[in-house]
């Protein structure tokens, strides 16, 4: 097995060396602090590119859709081949360390196969957690700031500006850079380089993924082509749905966080029935 190990290794410095020039283009955008393995994933995209990897199956086409509402329809594939890069970096990473733990037990071990094997599953599973988990806070920000946006945009509609203007003057005076206002700003960003306003606010809905928004765009886009006299009073009325919805949100927050904090009290717990429950255990040893 350490013979195999030194192979494996060798194998992995010879797939960085024939790979870390290949991808500058693709590695250079990355964030190094959500990127951890970074400057090795030229391995990863080597990998997937001399096996030639088509991105076609149903996995694939729902990781591109978590992909897209991170990132944007635009660089939804760009994010995907970076996803299954820096899941097949790791799985190499970690099958050379699973293979030096069975060389330093100088024997192979079934068992310990197995349960390599079975750590390479969870490792990747979690690699599309965290995809998913992404997607989940970037949803539940969005739903816990739309409500704002939705009643001040109302508020302004109803003392007589249009939905772009008003749209325009929350994106201008809001410095938030949530999921969000990121959105907001791409729609008059498209708008300003000429994109219609119901195209503009279509593909917000798409992005957004949220059935609020839909609901909201779809309100907006119909008052454009036909127009709609109680526009106010329906805007009002979703942002009172707006503001439920958010107090669900809110209090989902409130039980994760609670569920999370659960872990280190139980540690807590056991700490302090062990600091109470020795003296008593060593005052029976010792009167034996």
């Amino acid at each position: 097995m350490i013979i195999i190990f030194i192979a494996s290794l060798i194998l992995f410095a010879f797939l960085y060396m024939v790979s870390r020039n290949k991808y500058d283009e693709f590695i250079e955008p990355l964030d190094e602090k959500e990127f951890k393995i970074k400057k090795i994933m030229p391995i990863g995209f080597w990998v997937m590119d001399k096996i030639n990897y088509r991105y076609a199956s149903k996995y694939d086409r729902n990781l591109l859709n978590k992909t897209a509402e991170l990132n944007g329809g635009v660089y939804a594939h760009y994010y995907l081949r970076v996803h299954w890069a820096n899941k097949i970096t790791f799985e190499l990473m970690l099958l050379m360390f699973l293979l030096f733990i069975n060389g330093a037990m100088g024997k192979t071990d079934m068992e310990l196969i197995i349960f390599s094997l079975l750590v390479m599953a969870v490792v990747a599973y979690a690699l599309d957690k965290d995809l998913e988990n992404k997607v989940s806070k970037r949803r539940l920000s969005m739903q816990i700031d739309f409500p704002d946006f939705l009643n001040t945009l109302t508020l302004l509609i109803n003392a007589g500006m249009t939905v772009s203007g008003a749209w325009t003057r929350i994106v201008t005076d809001t410095k938030k850079s949530t999921p969000l206002y990121s959105e907001l700003r791409n729609v008059m960003l498209e708008i300003s380089n000429g994109k219609s306003e119901i195209g503009a606010y279509e593909e917000f809905a798409k992005r957004c993924r949220l059935p609020e928004v839909t609901k909201f765009v779809a309100v907006i886009t119909q008052n454009l082509k036909k127009g709609n006299s109680e526009l106010v009073d329906i805007l009002k009325y979703q942002s009172k749905e707006c503001w439920e919805l958010r107090k669900h949100a809110a209090k989902r927050l409130g039980e994760e966080a609670s569920s999370k904090a659960l872990f280190p009290m139980m540690l807590m717990f056991f700490a302090v029935v062990l600091v109470v429950v020795t003296p008593a255990i060593a005052g029976l040893i010792g009167s034996v």
